[in-house]
């Protein structure tokens, strides 16, 4: 049986060819790769610019700003919206009510996603923050199991549903949103202003929901003052909502509706090419999500019951995280624009080797105890992840094309997210159970260090980029004069 045959490679033509008939294949070639109008280059402004990041930054603090309040009240939200009886039992009821919102994220980057890339990013973040700040709202004002019985528990699941169904379009867009308003060469600076909002909110979470217990005796936090941090969730909704709907619409969208065809053809191929088309950017944004969400979640989230199990104090293991999150946020900026001169690759690169290496060093540090041992490992790992935190808000867009980026993004970011991220308390609770060995999170930190060194091994370099499928972004007139001056040199043929 014959070998299959190969397809042939296209005819390229004779040198002798081109050096007789040189202006018709430059001709050719023009027509192949049209040069850029100054039309084409979308120039945006500073102040345009610092609009959008407050905007979407503030939705993603607000985001996590519920994550954290919830997460430190989980104890007294068991105790007022499930029976009595056995507390262990309540704190578990809630913590799983806690996870259930992880379950609907997946189904609302798959809803908001398409949607955001056909009716534009603008509307669907406008009612992300709508849906979001109103059931944190609702948390606040649903009356405790004692008043309403089963009813109680069954509203805070359904809060909690509507907040990771709205939370499963947040992120997606508003790291979409920065991206296609921020310019080519600022990228990473503008977008890392992106995690400094998830920073800020948990610290905000953190900071109060330390004072009221500071503050109030233990009845009053269980009559009244658990309830104090999900109302502030109304005037924070409220600013946000305000400063989204003033926003125009992002100029890589506006490019697109003007010269990307009629909306009805985007309808029909949306989810089929965000996921099907894209499988393959879509399981590098998985895997370098996981990477970074295990670590993220770990020192976040898992961290005081981690504390708290080795015997460090509970308030001083907070403070330590509080402190720690302090610094990320004075380095996160750095880091972004830092990606932007040198590349997103070799800073995302640091950050995995990182989490591989450093992870058992600092991980024995915490087991020593003591305030300064048990810093100093939670700051080994937290600047591993500044690495990630100041580079993902515009390395996983960029993995995309613009007309589907939305729902691709959205859709990956929470399937990992759900997977890996939400899951990492969970997970290496039952490693340690299941082996006796405190050092499990250390190893998976480990695990996730590798994923991530494989993922950023595989991916293209972007900084100072286009996005894929968007004409040049730059921040002034003068620089798209030049780029449109640099193709009038002569090209070769």
């Amino acid at each position: 049986m014959s070998a299959p045959e190969t397809p042939e490679a296209p005819a390229q033509p004779a040198p002798e060819a081109v050096a007789r008939h040189r202006v018709l294949f430059r001709a050719i070639q023009r027509r192949k790769h049209p040069r850029l109008r100054r039309s084409d280059i979308t120039v945006t402004e500073e102040a345009q610019v610092k609009r959008a990041v407050k905007a979407t930054a503030l939705g993603n603090a607000m985001e996590w700003y519920d994550f954290g309040v919830y997460a430190y009240l989980a104890v007294i939200i068991g105790k007022e919206f499930f029976p009595s009886g056995n507390d262990t039992a309540q704190t578990l009821s809630s913590l799983a009510t806690f996870a259930a919102a992880f379950l609907v994220r997946p189904i609302g980057g798959m809803f908001f996603g398409p949607l955001g890339d056909r009716v534009g990013r603008k509307k669907i973040l406008a009612l992300t923050m709508i849906m979001m700040s109103t059931a944190t709202l609702a948390i606040g004002l649903i009356p405790s199991y004692a008043s309403i019985g089963v009813w109680a528990p069954v509203l805070l699941v359904l809060c909690r549903m509507v907040q990771g169904f709205s939370t499963g379009g947040e992120y997606g867009g508003a790291a979409t949103f920065i991206a296609e308003y921020a310019p080519d060469k600022r990228r990473g600076f503008w977008g890392s202003f992106l995690e400094f909002g998830t920073l800020i909110g948990y610290t905000v979470a953190a900071v109060l929901v330390t004072t009221l217990t500071a503050l109030l005796s233990d009845d009053a936090m269980q009559s009244w003052g658990w309830r104090v941090p999900f109302l502030v969730a109304a005037p924070l909704g409220l600013i946000g909502l305000y400063l989204r709907m003033k926003l125009d619409e992002s100029p890589a969208f506006q490019k697109m509706e003007e010269g990307g065809g009629p909306a009805a053809e985007r309808q029909k191929k949306s989810f089929k090419e965000s996921f099907v088309g894209q499988w393959r950017a879509m399981l590098l944004c998985i895997a370098l999500v996981a990477a970074f969400n295990v670590t993220d979640y770990m020192l976040l989230s898992y961290m005081p019951t981690y504390l708290t199990q080795l015997g460090f104090g509970e308030t001083g293991g907070l403070m330590s995280i509080v402190v720690v999150m302090l610094i990320l946020m004075a380095l996160i900026n750095s880091v972004g624009r830092l990606s932007d001169r040198i590349g997103r690759k070799p800073v995302l690169m640091a950050g995995s080797v990182g989490f591989f290496a450093l992870a058992l060093p600092a991980f024995l540090l915490i087991k020593q105890g003591g305030t300064v041992a048990v810093f100093t490992g939670l700051l080994i790992l937290g600047l591993a992840l500044v690495c990630y935190l100041g580079v993902m808000s515009s390395s996983l867009p960029a993995l995309f094309p613009t007309d589907v980026r939305y729902a691709s993004l959205s859709i990956g970011f929470n399937i990992s997210v759900s997977l890996f991220g939400g899951t990492t308390p969970l997970v290496v609770a039952a490693l340690i159970g299941a082996t006796g060995n405190d050092l499990m999170p250390a190893f998976y930190t480990m695990l996730a260090g590798l994923v991530g060194i494989v993922a950023v091994a595989a991916m293209k370099e972007t900084a100072r980029q286009p996005l894929e499928g968007s004409p040049p972004s730059v921040a002034t007139d003068e620089e798209a004069r030049e780029l449109v001056e640099a193709q009038r040199q002569p090209r070769d043929a």
